[in-house]
């Protein structure tokens, strides 16, 4: 069935999807009201109003001038889980930091022991029950990370329930194989660093080809011996790497990553002008988290100069169990506008176009023919509410892959 969404106030960047570094991140196309018409699955035409020139058949949307954008691509999260962190969350209101809790065995930890009790069934359904919210607030492609499990059967599990989530859900589920998330207490460090390399690595790889490696490079976890060991092999196997880096301290693993010309290095918060200025000269985007501020520190990573200085950005939620309980991209950009010093065009291109190539996925994240029909009507005909707002509901319909699943 044919799809026509009338009389809209169409907002996207122009030319082809690839990434947008610097100026060009806020060069959106001038905002035109007209029609978008969908044909199995793709958009066909993007154009003036014109009554009454649908084909036969076709569903219509009528606009009636408010905002169209890409469908949100979400390309950080955690949103695998099981088990919840509300105990340390009531101790981090009382003060206590989030590498102390770290340390105490809570954080990441007790996500582990969780998710290595739960069935790979439960862990899907879990997942898709929060890949429907997200949906409803605009998401339409997002990614989720492995990296509760530590072991090769419990990260294998983990990454099964997320193919498993992906096949039932109305969106695009992009897995990505988080190995080397936190170091295993349970194990000597340089045995579960070599296992993880030699063991876990080589099992994901075969049955996850192509997928992207992670890695959380952090005091209390990889460091960036470690992190390269991995990535190393990684790379070895043609896969493409992202890193966890900044968060809390800058131990020097981005300008490692824009020198092996990661896809991402994410986080940020405590980047240093160095590794700013060695990511605007790759091709590695930086990913932003402003949600993990906003829930766990109110650090927030400098976007603005990211952005002056030529950067790739692009923004996530994060959403995870522990430092970012947030599925909602509006929120995402509501803070990124806030707190990182992005205007609400770059904002926007960060979550549509800019996260989707993040993922490597040049089908998607501008309105325009040949593209995936994955789009979100907005509520509003001024997109500068999206940023405005928080806490509301601004999508009022999302279409995924030509088909319109409500909100």
């Amino acid at each position: 069935m044919n799809l026509l969404i009338r009389d809209a106030r169409v907002f996207t960047i122009p030319g082809p999807p690839e990434l947008r570094r610097g100026a060009a991140m806020g060069e959106i196309a001038p905002a035109h009201r007209g029609d978008v018409l969908v044909s199995a699955g793709k958009i066909e035409s993007v154009g003036p109003s014109s009554v009454g020139s649908q084909p036969p058949g076709t569903q219509v949307i009528d606009a009636r001038g408010r905002v169209l954008l890409p469908g949100f691509v979400d390309c950080h999260t955690h949103a695998c889980w099981a088990g919840n962190r509300l105990d340390e969350w009531e101790a981090r209101l009382r003060g206590e930091a989030y590498l102390d809790t770290l340390k105490r065995g809570g954080g990441i930890l007790a996500t582990v022991r969780a998710v290595r009790c739960a069935s790979e069934q439960e862990l899907a359904d879990g997942l898709v029950e929060r890949l429907n919210r997200a949906l409803r607030l605009g998401t339409t492609t997002i990614e989720v990370k492995s990296g509760y499990g530590l072991t090769t059967a419990d990260e294998l599990k983990m990454l099964r329930a997320i193919r498993l989530a992906g096949e039932a859900w109305k969106g695009t589920v992009v897995p990505t194989a988080c190995i080397g998330h936190a170091i295993d207490p349970d194990v000597p460090r340089d045995t579960f660093v070599r296992r993880t390399i030699e063991e876990t690595l080589p099992a994901v790889s075969a049955e996850f080809p192509g997928i992207a490696f992670d890695a959380y490079c952090e005091s209390g976890a990889w460091t960036v011996e470690e992190c390269l060991r991995l990535f190393d092999a990684a790379a070895m196997r043609g896969h493409p790497c992202r890193v966890h880096a900044d968060q809390f301290t800058c131990l020097g693993m981005v300008p490692e990553a824009a020198r092996r010309g990661f896809a991402s290095a994410d986080h940020l918060e405590a980047s240093v002008r160095e590794g700013v200025e060695s990511l605007s000269a790759s091709r590695t985007a930086a990913v932003l988290l402003p949600c993990s501020g906003f829930h766990l520190d109110g650090r927030y990573a400098d976007g603005r100069s990211m952005i002056d200085g030529g950067v790739a950005v692009a923004l996530a939620t994060n959403w995870n169990p522990g430092s970012a309980p947030c599925g909602s991209m509006p929120m995402a950009i509501a803070l990124g506008v806030r707190n990182c010093g992005l205007t609400v065009a770059e904002a926007i291109c960060a979550a549509t176009v800019n996260a989707a190539c993040v993922l490597g996925m040049r089908d998607r994240g501008v309105i325009a023919p040949g593209m995936r029909a994955d789009l979100v009507l907005l509520r509003h005909a001024d997109e500068r509410l999206l940023a405005w707002e928080f806490g509301m509901d601004a999508v009022d319909t999302v279409v995924s892959e030509g088909v319109a699943v409500g909100a």
